[in-house]
């Protein structure tokens, strides 16, 4: 019986007018163009990402699903709708303004056959000076005024712009009107959903040339203009092995640790772990052999629940996600 390790893909490049090269800087080798994705764990229609390490090398994640289900995924391991791994894990290069945007709750009756709502959180791992986000609608906004703003071309006026630095955590719940902005660099934890309503793209061609599709009326529809219970947080002045938790909500925890010297850990049945290197390189061992697998800052991997003890060594920051 093949014994769990530690599933590391090759990530799945999306190119988007907003994308740039910002995701070379870690080690990363995305085809040409305006790179603004890369899918480094995944399960989607529009994308499933490939294993290159150990004896899996070359299944899919959606292989792995339905192969190993609970026993390495863990009890919570499988969509309910849709049957498919419950998250998605992306690096963001933010080399442009990304359209104004919106995402649905699981029960929004315009979601396509099978796709789930998107809730998602940000933890910004680079940012140039000056850099901001869209993050809520300012003070009293409602879905007429919206409206109106839209229609008169002032929509940035009932947006919240928020400066951003490297560190940051911003937790996006379904119904939160957001966009990253250039100059940051982001990883996304994400509901395994790919639906976005766009309700404003700066009135820019796409990268064939013509405007973008807009989603006015989802957009109304789904926006939370009371807020939808969105939160950030600075993360600096954390002490090594501590788990400062950023996000927790119905779909996913997820914390930031950092690593100086030896960390040992373990993984539990309810949930598979995934960890994001965002700093510094090490190494990850586990099992009675102590296998072991170097990481570097732009890393992921997925823990299988069954795995159990592991360790994270030398110098690294690094975000744990698990199902709650």
């Amino acid at each position: 019986m093949l014994k769990p390790y530690p599933l590391q893909f090759q990530p799945e490049f999306k190119e988007r007018v907003w994308g740039g090269r910002a995701l070379e800087q870690f080690g990363l080798t995305p085809p040409e163009g305006h790179i603004g994705e890369g899918w480094m764990i995944a399960d989607h229609p529009n994308g499933t990402t490939t294993v290159i390490n150990g004896e899996l090398a070359g299944k899919g994640l959606d292989e792995i699903r339905e192969a190993y289900g609970q026993e390495w995924l863990g009890a919570k391991g499988v969509s309910e709708k849709g049957g498919r791994f419950p998250l998605l894990i992306k690096l963001l290069d933010c080399n442009d303004d990304l359209s104004v945007q919106v995402h649905p709750t699981d029960d929004y009756e315009g979601l396509p056959a099978g796709e789930l709502g998107k809730t998602e959180m940000w933890y910004v791992l680079d940012a140039k000076p000056d850099a901001k986000i869209i993050y809520g609608l300012t003070e009293g906004v409602t879905r007429e005024s919206l409206r109106t703003a839209l229609e008169s071309g002032d929509i940035l006026g009932s947006l919240r712009q928020v400066p951003v630095e490297a560190g940051d955590t911003f937790f996006i719940p379904a119904g939160t009107v957001h966009a990253l902005c250039a100059g940051v660099v982001v990883a996304e934890i994400q509901q395994n959903s790919d639906t976005t309503y766009r309700l404003y793209d700066y009135n820019r061609p796409g990268l064939d040339g013509k405007p973008r599709e807009l989603h006015i009326e989802d957009s109304l529809n789904v926006t939370s203009y009371e807020g939808a219970g969105a939160t950030t947080m600075k993360t600096g002045g954390l002490q090594p092995g501590e788990w400062l938790q950023l996000a927790a909500c119905e779909y996913f925890v997820v914390e930031k640790g950092i690593v100086d010297g030896s960390w040992s850990l373990s993984t539990t049945k309810d949930s598979f772990t995934i960890l994001v290197i965002c700093e510094g390189s090490g190494t990850l061992t586990w099992g009675d052999n102590a296998a072991s697998l170097s990481c570097k800052a732009g890393d992921c991997f997925l823990l299988p629940a069954n795995l159990n003890g592991y360790t994270l060594n030398d110098k690294m920051t690094v975000l744990r996600s698990y199902l709650p």
